[in-house]
């Protein structure tokens, strides 16, 4: 299993991509620096605007990160990323989420 330096190291030789950037944020999220997640997640959507794995991870970075509205924010294109790849049950798990956090921010759902 690559670690943390490996990835490090791939993007230092220059192969920068969504999945690189994507498995870097998601091993920073997993050692609890969500700080270096979000920056590393928020370049894979900008490589792969349409990776809605990478969107729902972001979304989670910036709720660790305590970033309430932008982690609604991309829940909420994650969600329209998902819908539209037809992928029901990411669009489900964002939704869910986005709902938890309009909650905390006493913000009504439109439904």
């Amino acid at each position: 299993m690559p670690s943390i330096s490996d990835f490090e190291s791939m993007l230092a030789a220059g192969r920068d991509n969504a999945l690189l950037r994507f498995s870097l944020g998601n091993e920073y999220l997993k050692q609890g620096d969500a700080a270096q997640a979000v920056e590393h997640l928020r370049r894979a959507v900008e490589h792969d605007p349409k990776y809605s794995a990478a969107w729902k991870l972001l979304g989670k970075a910036l709720a660790d990160s305590e970033a309430w509205t932008e982690a609604l924010a991309a829940y909420r294109q994650g969600m329209a990323v998902a819908e539209a790849r037809g992928d029901k049950q990411a669009a489900k798990e964002m939704d869910v989420f986005a709902r938890r956090i309009m909650k905390q921010l006493g913000l009504e759902s439109d439904d």
